[in-house]
């Protein structure tokens, strides 16, 4: 009997700590990734959750991805909140001067490959044939750090010699979600004369039957830019580093990730055509835009 008790006490220790051990190699270090909200948050999180899971499967990391407003973004990663950084390319370019934020990996979607550009719209029965035809018109904007919805028709006003703060009659930005989506649809049904608006917005819209091509036109487009960027942190362990950005310039059309009990396809759920490696310098034509725009981070006043 008593054989028979130590026995089972020894086979019960040895039971446990097999499951502590199993418990302590299965525990993976966690780690937070911010992103940009995009036109709300829902879509955001449905977008890029996919890509998420994608990146813990490989790079063998539990990655939480943390959806935060554009506003706040600079806040909330200073504050320690994440390490890693997916953003538009202004937002880039501040945390890189600001917070020292490094260039992980371009993203690319549509015509322009990893670049975009910001065009001014108007509608093609307006009369309104030229940028200089905007004197006086109703704009609106998309959110003020959007480099293709507000930087660059900035730029694009100022180097035709028009200064929106006086020569407009009125200019405005939508307030809420889907933002750009609500300028292109306010010049159609007459809300605004003219829009600035990123070229692949209207692409997207055209594509997805929102809108029609020969409705629009196109008074002015800057030249292509970066378009929506992953960064890191200057601290985060390189060997890390180097994984995400393998992961990321290694992402193929067919690969898939399990969210919430279905298997999606990563590339189509964030509208992506994959990821490119730039240089920060490429970068550099945002930065001339901010500095004549007066935009963070070179702003004056």
């Amino acid at each position: 009997m008593r054989i028979k008790l130590m026995t089972c006490l020894l086979l019960g220790f040895t039971m446990f700590l097999m499951l502590a051990g199993c418990k302590s190699e299965g525990k993976r270090e966690t780690v937070k990734i911010g992103y940009m909200l995009c036109n709300s948050e829902r879509e955001t999180t449905e977008r890029f959750l996919p890509l998420t899971k994608y990146l813990s499967d490989k790079v063998g990391v539990d990655f939480v991805m943390v959806p935060v407003d554009t506003n706040d973004f600079e806040k909330r990663f200073k504050a320690g909140e994440f390490a890693f950084t997916h953003t538009n390319s202004l937002l880039y370019i501040i945390l890189h001067e600001n917070e020292n934020v490094q260039l992980l990996a371009s993203e690319k979607r549509g015509k322009l490959g990893s670049r975009s550009a910001g065009v001014i719209i108007a509608r093609k029965d307006s009369g309104i044939t030229k940028i200089s035809d905007i004197r006086g018109k109703r704009m609106a904007f998309g959110p003020m750090l959007a480099p293709t919805g507000y930087l660059a028709e900035y730029d694009l006003m100022l180097a035709a010699g028009i200064n929106p703060e006086n020569d407009l009659g009125h200019y405005t930005i939508p307030s809420g979600s889907f933002k750009h989506e609500k300028l292109i649809y306010g010049v159609l049904y007459g809300m605004y004369d003219v829009a600035a608006a990123p070229i692949m917005d209207i692409e997207n819209m055209t594509r997805d039957g929102k809108i029609s091509a020969d409705e629009i036109i196109i008074l002015a487009q800057s030249k292509p830019i970066p378009y929506c960027t992953f960064g890191v942190g200057k601290d985060v362990d390189q060997a890390l580093v180097k994984k995400v950005k393998d992961a990321l310039m290694s992402l193929k059309p067919e690969d898939t990730a399990m969210v919430n009990g279905e298997q999606l396809k990563v590339m189509k759920a964030a509208w992506i055509d994959g990821y490119e490696e730039l240089l920060d310098s490429d970068y550099d034509p945002i930065r001339e835009m901010a500095k004549r725009v007066n935009m963070p981070p070179y702003q004056k006043y």
